[in-house]
């Protein structure tokens, strides 16, 4: 698993913040004895909002491996067993996960609980722009195998997979929408038109879910790898997954997918890259080859547009109180009327 290009073999020889190197040596002896031969090294994976991931190598083999950030204080925001747990299970079935090799819940050993996978190699495209060189027929191929992959994941039966219990899929939309209206209540300090009329309108208008599976959360191109075949490699980055509603992940792929009508957005969207397809394309592909009833659609892409509202108004609220680091956070906060703009205009014309 890689966020980017792999280091080369002799790079990452300091320690990584979070990562006590002679401590999970340690501990792979005792566990996993033989998996490393040699002194470890690691580098810290860049391109992760939440949870760390560093590459670590003992110059022959390369593996993952995967902590809560530094400082967390809310253990069930980051739990390494629930990701450990849903990775397991998912390799399995034909969703393509890494191999789950180890899972650590004594927080002596690196600081926290964590768990070890194995490496797999491919490029999670963020932007257009690193989406553009594969070209029209490519970046279609790439994107389509997407939706082909997502319409896998929710093929699986939780309960034959040992997840029949990974969640509460009833009243899941409505918990949804209560979790993040109370996000919004405790980030928003300026005025905000039309936030208030969108929840509302959500509320109104809350769809009936169809049957239950197993859901990403953040399901997008840049967490997955896409493999030189331009397959999907690898799905990364299941903090967010649980029981529920499929259509959620369908929603907000459609919404990564559509154009924000801006020149440069810190936002990840690929759907200026030449060859993209439209969401309007992705949705009918899902349902074709999921047999869902995709009518209901609009409300979950507004969905999305809600929630990714209050998580850039969360990142801008921040930015005021100066509790953010690096470039581009005096941007987020431009974006928010933006968002709250596409999502009443969905709500409302489908």
């Amino acid at each position: 698993m890689s966020k980017g290009t792999p280091p080369p073999p002799d790079s990452g020889r300091e320690q990584p913040p979070g990562l006590d190197l002679e401590r999970l040596r340690a501990h792979l002896d005792r566990e996993r004895p033989g998996l490393a031969a040699g002194p470890l090294r690691a580098r810290l994976i860049e391109g992760g909002r939440s949870n760390l991931t560093y590459r670590v190598t003992d110059g022959t083999g390369s593996w993952v491996v995967r902590r809560p950030p530094l400082g967390h204080v809310l253990a069930t925001a980051h739990d390494m067993r629930r990701e450990h747990r849903v990775i397991s299970a998912l390799h399995e079935t034909p969703v393509p996960v890494p191999e789950t090799l180890l899972l650590c819940e004594d927080e002596s050993v690196i600081g926290a609980p964590f768990y070890v996978m194995e490496l797999v190699e491919g490029t999670p495209y963020r932007t257009a722009a690193q989406l553009a060189p594969l070209g029209p027929e490519r970046t279609r191929a790439v994107v389509l195998s997407l939706v082909d992959t997502l319409v896998e994941l929710h093929a699986v039966d939780p309960e034959a997979a040992g997840l029949g219990d990974f969640g509460r899929p009833d009243g899941f939309l409505e918990r949804q929408l209560r979790r993040w209206g109370k996000q919004l209540a405790a980030s928003k300090n300026r005025a905000l038109p039309g936030i208030e009329e969108l929840h509302a309108a959500l509320g109104r208008a809350l769809p009936a879910s169809p049957a239950p599976t197993v859901v990403h959360g953040d399901y997008r191109l840049d967490n997955v790898l896409v493999g030189a075949g331009d397959g999907i490699e690898a799905v990364l980055d299941w903090e967010m997954s649980t029981l529920g509603d499929p259509l959620t992940d369908l929603g907000l792929l459609a919404m990564y997918s559509s154009d924000l009508g801006l020149p440069q957005s810190p936002v990840s969207t690929t759907s200026g890259a030449p060859g993209h397809p439209s969401p309007v394309e992705l949705i009918e592909r899902y349902a074709a080859r999921s047999g869902r009833d995709v009518s209901a659609l609009a409300w979950y892409t507004a969905f999305a547009w809600f929630k990714l509202a209050v998580i850039l108004e969360g990142i801008h609220y921040r930015f005021t109180l100066g509790q953010t680091v690096g470039a581009g956070f005096d941007r987020i906060g431009e974006l928010v009327p933006v968002f709250i703009e596409h999502g009443l205009t969905t709500l409302k014309e489908g």
